[in-house]
């Protein structure tokens, strides 16, 4: 490569290295990154994360944002802020146009109140599964009674979490299965 560069026979363009999740590497991921940015083909590197301080994976350290120090002092940091009601609306309006789903205007309006409550994420992912409680109820465009049979069908993440707390002893490997195992086994002697 390096020979036809040279020739005039190949260019060589840097790339974007867009990482998710940053967070999740560990400290040879990042040795590998801060090598890679001092190469002189280096990508532009957008990293994404949610965290605040947290542990660098692999060692004991905290840092922000779970990237150590020396890569931290090489990033630009854009901060961001959460979709306001009007702006989440606005999106899932885009959303139903794009997935080519008529829905009503009350029903916009509870759609974006459970992303708002809930998250846009799963505001979007009610779209499709309300389009299809339409379709098999032979109706027109999604109204409410979609909207609500698809959230009562499907759990945000709240609503699982608290589903898994009331019923954690009912499912394998919980802390309580050991006690209603001494149970069972008492009854079996």
């Amino acid at each position: 490569m390096a020979e036809w560069r040279e020739e005039g026979k190949a260019e060589i363009v840097p790339g974007v290295l867009f990482i998710d999740e940053v967070h999740m590497l560990d400290i040879e991921c990042f040795s590998f990154l801060n090598r890679a940015l001092e190469n002189e083909m280096a990508p532009i590197l957008v990293v994404a994360t949610n965290r605040g301080i947290t542990t660098i994976r692999g060692t004991n350290y905290k840092s922000p944002h779970g990237i150590p120090i020396d890569l931290l002092d090489r990033l630009l940091i854009i901060s961001t802020q959460p979709y306001t009601e009007d702006e989440i609306h606005k999106i899932l309006e885009i959303r139903c146009q794009e997935e080519e789903v008529e829905m009503t205007e009350s029903a916009k309006h509870l759609l974006t109140k459970i992303g708002v409550e809930t998250s846009l994420r799963y505001a979007i992912h009610l779209i499709t599964a309300a389009a299809l409680a339409c379709q098999k109820r032979k109706g027109k465009a999604v109204d409410l009674e979609d909207i609500n049979r698809v959230y009562n069908l499907f759990l945000d993440v709240k609503r699982s979490t608290q589903y898994l707390m009331e019923y954690q002893s009912q499912y394998m490997f919980s802390d309580t299965v050991e006690a209603d195992e001494d149970e069972t086994n008492a009854m079996v002697s």
